[in-house]
C-alpha cells in the first residue's frame, strides 16, 4: 500500500466511506480515523497501529446530536453533561458516558462505556461532518511512540500502512484531550493518551467473561468431562462438534481483522450461556491475532 499525503479531503471521506483508516488533524494530535460504526474498519486502526492489545478508543462526533445515538447518560447525569457540552465542545475534553449498542464492542475494548468529543479542528470538523457518522481517531502512531503532531511524523510511522494522510500543517495543541468520567451527578478528569479512554485500574476494568476460559492449541486433543457443558470460540472453520452445546467462529474465512471485530460480541454471547467452560482455539500470534491472544490470555488467568 502507497501511503499519500494530500489536502484533498473529499477523498478522506470517500475512504472512510469505503471502510479504510486514514490520518486526519484534530486540534490535540493527528488522529487515525475510521468509521466507528463498521467494526472492520475499526479494527483496521488497531492492525495500522501494531498493537499488542486493544484498548479503548475515543469516538469524535459529527455535532451535538449525535451525543444521544451513541451514549446513554444516566436520569441524574443528563443535566451535567448537556452543561459540560455547551461549555466545551467543540474542543480537547472527552466525556465517558455509558453506551448504547450502537457501538461495537471492539471501540470500548468491551467496556459499558465510551469516551466522545467534539474536535474544534476546521479540517476534521469539515470531514465528520461530510461524512456524517462518528469516526474513532486514537493517535497516528505505531504503538508505544510518541504521538505526531504533523503529517510528516504520520508518514514516519505509518507509511505503507494506510492509504492517505490530511495534511494540515501543525496541530496546534500537541497534547492530548482531557477525559471526563460522568457517574451519580459527578465528575471525574484526568490526563491520558488520546490512544487510550483508560489506564489501568483508572476507569472500569475491560470485559472478561464470568464463565472459566481455556486456550487450546488443538482442538482434537480436547477432552470433555462427563455431565459439563461447553461452548467453543472457534478459530477453525467449523459447524457442528458433539462436544460443544454451542460454537462461535471469529472468522470463517479465518480473516484476522473480522475476528478482532467478532472478539467481544461473541465473548458475551458464549458467556451468556451458562456452561461450564469456553474453550478458545488459539488464534496465529502475528498482527492483530496478538492482541485476540491478549485477551484469551487474561480472560482464562480469570
Amino acid at each position: 500500500m502507497k501511503t499519500q499525503v494530500s489536502t484533498d479531503r473529499n477523498s478522506a471521506v470517500e475512504l472512510l466511506r469505503q471502510g479504510e483508516a486514514v490520518a486526519l488533524p484534530t486540534e490535540t494530535v493527528y488522529g487515525l480515523a475510521a468509521d466507528a460504526l463498521n467494526p472492520i474498519a475499526v479494527a483496521k486502526i488497531f492492525e495500522a497501529k501494531g498493537r499488542p492489545r486493544f484498548d479503548p478508543l475515543i469516538i469524535h462526533l459529527p455535532d451535538p446530536g449525535w451525543l444521544e445515538k451513541v451514549a446513554d447518560p444516566l436520569e441524574q447525569d443528563r443535566r451535567l453533561v448537556s452543561s459540560l457540552a455547551e461549555k466545551f465542545w467543540p474542543g480537547p475534553f472527552t466525556m465517558v458516558l455509558p453506551k448504547r449498542d450502537i457501538i461495537p464492542e471492539i471501540v470500548t475494548a468491551g467496556l459499558e462505556t465510551v469516551a466522545v468529543r467534539i474536535s474544534a479542528h476546521p479540517i476534521f470538523s469539515e470531514i465528520v461532518s461530510a461524512f456524517g457518522k462518528p469516526l474513532s481517531a486514537p493517535s497516528a502512531n505505531r504503538f508505544g511512540r510518541i504521538s505526531p503532531t504533523t503529517a510528516k511524523h504520520v508518514l514516519d510511522e505509518l507509511n505503507g500502512h494506510i492509504p492517505l494522510i490530511i495534511d494540515a500543517g501543525p496541530t496546534t495543541h500537541g497534547i492530548e484531550s482531557t477525559i471526563v468520567a460522568v457517574h451519580d451527578g459527578k465528575i471525574d478528569i484526568e490526563r491520558v493518551e488520546l490512544a487510550q479512554v483508560a489506564k489501568p485500574g483508572q476507569l472500569p476494568s475491560h470485559y472478561a467473561p464470568k464463565t472459566p476460559l481455556r486456550i487450546v492449541d488443538n482442538l482434537k486433543s480436547f477432552t470433555p468431562m462427563t455431565n459439563e457443558r461447553y461452548a467453543l470460540l472457534a478459530w477453525t472453520p467449523i459447524k457442528n462438534d458433539e462436544r460443544f452445546v454451542a460454537i462461535r467462529n471469529l472468522s470463517r474465512q479465518q480473516d484476522l481483522r473480522e475476528a478482532a471485530a467478532n472478539l467481544f460480541r461473541y465473548l458475551r454471547e458464549l458467556d451468556a450461556l451458562d456452561v461450564d467452560l469456553i474453550v478458545a482455539e488459539r488464534v496465529p500470534g502475528e498482527g492483530l491475532g496478538a492482541a485476540i491472544l491478549d485477551r484469551l490470555q487474561r480472560a482464562s488467568h480469570g
